[in-house]
């Protein structure tokens, strides 16, 4: 029994030595070993990113100093709930790439155009030239798959397109209004992600008769006939087949030209040559870092 225990102490330690973040979905909780450091977000986002999911999550904290507090909220149902946090951090994700779309670059010498995202044009005009956390996002695999799938400025606009365009700026004021307002804000979005993911709301399902009470009890049973595969066989067929006709009658996404939305503004509200002259210093810096590195591409650009 004790080298059972000395198994369980020796893996525990090798598991906060491994460079590896466990999330424990059955316990609901993440493991993050002491050697790894995780950078926040930048504030004001952190702040109204953890106020929305208070707001969603416990409603009731909100006004729970108020002398006279307003009618108890009862928390959404599960399917809801989930949509609802998944629309507070896609608004927080729409706040972070405000702009994107001016610091794309488009190369078109091949038959595919190249495009190639300017993040020292994006972190010095944002202000964040050192935020550790928005650098590890842009220099991720996942930001390279988001520039080459949303960079293309002819393509199927989505929900996302729509926020970053047109919604940024009534986000930055809703979170200066009262946080109802927010909420009914998350509430909508919440619903249109719903409606996205379920577009016909009245679902056809088959009606199963069930047997009357006591129909065990009877005497006389008829026997349950034979199933014939041929029968089942050509049944089987004929779901499939109508079920190929309505996947083509589905809606086709069209395509458009993105709108570029509002420019890169600062997070952070200061002058703007402070940015500019941060941004061009950064500039200098990488042109003098692949400089060293004999990354003559990279410098001419």
């Amino acid at each position: 029994m004790q080298v059972y225990i000395l198994c369980d102490i020796s893996s525990c330690l090798l598991l906060f030595q491994l460079d590896v973040i466990i999330a424990d979905l059955d316990g609901g909780t993440i493991k993050i070993p002491e050697c790894i450091h995780l950078s926040p977000l930048p504030e004001p986002l952190l702040h109204q990113a953890q106020t929305a999911l208070s707001l969603v999550l416990h409603p009731d904290l909100e006004v729970a100093d108020y002398a006279f507090p307003p009618l108890r909220t009862s928390l959404s149902h599960i399917k809801m709930l989930d949509k609802e946090v998944r629309a507070v951090f896609l608004r927080l994700f729409a706040q972070i790439f405000q702009g994107y779309r001016s610091c794309l670059q488009l190369i078109r010498i091949h038959a595919e155009p190249v495009i190639h995202f300017h993040k020292a044009a994006f972190l010095g005009q944002r202000g964040l030239i050192e935020n550790d956390f928005l650098t590890k996002v842009l220099n991720g695999m996942a930001f390279a798959g988001f520039v080459s799938e949303r960079g293309p400025p002819y393509r199927a606009c989505d929900l996302f397109d729509e926020l970053v365009s047109f919604e940024v700026e009534r986000i930055k004021e809703e979170e200066k209004c009262d946080a109802q307002e927010t909420l009914k804000r998350v509430k909508e979005l919440a619903e249109q992600l719903f409606k996205n993911e379920n577009p016909n709301p009245h679902m056809a399902f088959q009606k199963v008769p069930k047997p009357t009470e006591g129909s065990h009890l009877r005497v006389h049973i008829l026997p349950f006939p034979n199933i014939k595969d041929p029968k089942v066989q050509e049944l089987i067929q004929e779901a499939v087949h109508k079920n190929q006709n309505s996947a083509q009658t589905a809606r086709l996404e069209k395509k458009c030209i993105v709108p570029a939305g509002s420019p890169v503004v600062s997070i952070v509200d200061k002058a703007s040559t402070v940015f500019n002259s941060a941004r061009r210093l950064e500039v200098v810096r990488n042109c003098i870092s692949y400089i060293f590195e004999n990354k003559i591409l990279e410098t001419e650009k």
